[in-house]
């Protein structure tokens, strides 16, 4: 708590923000320091108030401003929490950094292989391509801050990408880059439990459950860009789509 009063004290020297708002970018730093761990429980609301020599109403606010970020989640009964969980909108087609930006996390990766060759029997059916068509392969452990979250398996036709060492953080980036950035996909979600090898790569345990998504995404003239086959965490991993009956 005493770096957090110390975040704080410095802030209000320098900041012309409302009170919550500086209590909101104390709490994130904060958390970007591991002053709080993943999913440890925040401090009694009438707690950092007494602490920090402002109003519950101030806390309150800010608290609830995070909460609705996903920073933060709130437990009735138990508290506020850190959220290690990340909510991908399965209808919305975003990359993995554009997701952990927008949440404030930092992206990363770690790359298992990058290849190029010529399309495999299931890539060519997938990616509509003739047999020996050339592909390039890109195999990575994707982070959010320190956390592995994924497994990516990612084949790209050539033609879309000037070379394999243009994919830096994002794939999308590049390819947007190059002007072929994906307008639409079609996603399959299926639940699976972690192997060996799937486990040790994400920190996890053999027979942890986890998310498999297979996407096939397209350029606006309707030609196969990506086909993308995923291993999510299941206890980091939450795919919410938005329904209605139109």
């Amino acid at each position: 708590m005493t770096s957090l009063v110390h975040i704080m004290q410095t802030l209000a020297q320098t900041s012309s923000q409302p009170l919550y708002q500086q209590l909101q970018r104390a709490l994130r730093e904060a958390i970007d320091q591991r002053i709080f761990g993943p999913d440890e429980a925040l401090p009694a609301e009438r707690q950092l108030a007494l602490d920090l020599s402002i109003s519950r109403i101030t806390v309150r606010k800010a608290i609830d401003g995070l909460v609705s970020e996903g920073l933060l989640v709130k437990r009735p009964g138990s508290g506020n929490f850190i959220n290690t969980r990340i909510e991908k909108n399965f209808a919305k087609l975003t990359s993995f950094s554009e997701d952990m930006r927008a949440r404030g996390r930092t992206p990363r990766s770690v790359w298992l292989k990058r290849s190029e060759g010529t399309v495999t029997p299931e890539e060519a059916l997938r990616l509509r391509l003739s047999p020996g068509a050339p592909v390039y392969r890109f195999n990575r452990i994707r982070y959010a801050d320190e956390l592995p979250m994924c497994l990516e398996y990612a084949t790209i036709v050539a033609s879309c990408l000037p070379s394999l060492d243009v994919v830096g953080v994002s794939m999308y980036e590049a390819l947007e880059a190059a002007g072929n950035r994906p307008t639409r996909a079609l996603q399959r979600l299926s639940a699976l439990l972690l192997n060996a090898e799937q486990a040790k790569l994400l920190q996890s345990k053999e027979g942890d459950a986890g998310l498999c998504v297979e996407r096939l995404a397209f350029l606006r003239d309707g030609r196969a860009v990506e086909f993308c086959r995923s291993y999510f965490r299941g206890d980091m991993y939450d795919f919410v789509a938005e329904l209605s009956t139109a």
